[in-house]
């Protein structure tokens, strides 16, 4: 047990260093030492009005079979916050785990058992409970999508990054594929105010970078949804749901367009043929995926002794229209004949 804590701890503290270094720690920290005081005070502020805007319902649980075809159901379990339980719409058919469903049943010519068992308002710590709910069910492949919360309760990365690196070890362990979403932009959030604001597109990108180590090297994919959900978010306020804190349906169907074609990878089901894959040290290539859109991050075999990833910019694939949806469920409560 000791000898492996002291192989990772170097190169854990190498790579938290590498990371805070790329987005400029050093300035950040003088800037948090003159500004605490009236940051401390805002995030407070901050905080209750996110917290306001989260009294809304979620929507149906598209728990269930979607999407017709041959062979066995494939199961997709959806964990993480209510970016994965699709927080903000009111039509299942518009939430992110019933559109990768049905896109994954298409795809696959099978059908497609959803299991849904993330929770709104969750931080990386609740990722464990959900875990032991999602194992049960043997899933084919898990989406995790979490950060979020954690960041607008300031909790530190490292200890987020522990508790979902854990989740991801456990749901590979049970014989899972697991593709993670990483925390969004919350620079884009309307009810924060600045500076606290880019004090939060800061504190995202910290956390996507250290998220995307820490699943990379647990074995899984990550996919950065900061840039997706980040500056798009900002120039199309359709993008937001009425709340101005949770995606609309057109932000949701974006944000599965581009997991999407990871997950299918995932499952070995074949897509049209992506951008080439480049090889970097997994902290250059956790920072450059938190700052550019859609970009899937694997690990990639060690050289000279030093861990490496694959990164590659996936094209966003087609979502199912709400219609298709509704049809992919009519089709799937058929009796077979």
């Amino acid at each position: 047990m000791s000898e492996r804590r002291g192989r990772s701890a170097s190169p854990s503290r190498a790579r938290r260093i590498a990371v805070a270094s790329a987005y400029g720690g050093g300035g950040l920290g003088l800037a948090w030492a003159v500004l605490f005081g009236v940051l401390r005070q805002e995030a407070t502020m901050a905080r209750r009005r996110v917290l306001s805007h989260t009294e809304v319902d979620d929507p149906p649980d598209g728990t269930g079979y979607w999407g017709t075809g041959a062979g066995e159901p494939l199961t997709l379990a959806m964990l993480g916050d209510s970016s994965a339980v699709g927080r903000g719409v009111d039509d299942v058919a518009e939430t992110p785990g019933v559109l990768l469903a049905v896109a994954l049943s298409d795809l696959a010519d099978r059908p497609v058992r959803l299991v849904q068992v993330a929770v709104s308002g969750s931080e990386s710590s609740e990722l464990a409970l959900q875990v032991s709910r999602a194992i049960p069910e043997r899933p084919d492949v898990a989406v995790v999508m979490i950060g979020a919360n954690d960041v607008t309760a300031r909790v530190s990365p490292q200890t987020a990054v522990r508790h979902l690196r854990k989740a991801v070890l456990d749901l590979r362990v049970s014989g899972s594929e697991v593709v993670v979403g990483t925390c969004p932009d919350l620079g884009t959030l309307r009810p924060v105010p600045q500076p606290l604001r880019r004090f939060g597109r800061y504190w995202s990108r910290e956390m996507a970078a250290a998220q995307t180590v820490a699943v990379v090297e647990a074995g899984a994919r990550s996919v950065s949804l900061g840039s997706i959900l980040g500056p798009e978010f900002a120039s199309r306020p359709h993008y937001f749901s009425a709340d101005q804190f949770h995606p609309s349906r057109v932000g949701y169907a974006r944000a599965a367009a581009v997991m999407l074609p990871s997950v299918a990878d995932a499952l070995g089901l074949l897509l049209p043929e992506d951008l080439p894959a480049r090889l970097r040290e997994v902290h250059r290539a956790a920072v450059q995926a938190a700052d550019r859109p859609g970009t899937e991050v694997t690990a990639a075999p060690d050289r000279r002794g030093r861990s490496f990833a694959s990164t590659q910019r996936r094209r966003p694939a087609r979502m199912p229209t709400p219609a298709e949806v509704s049809d992919a469920d009519q089709q799937s409560r058929e009796p077979a004949s």
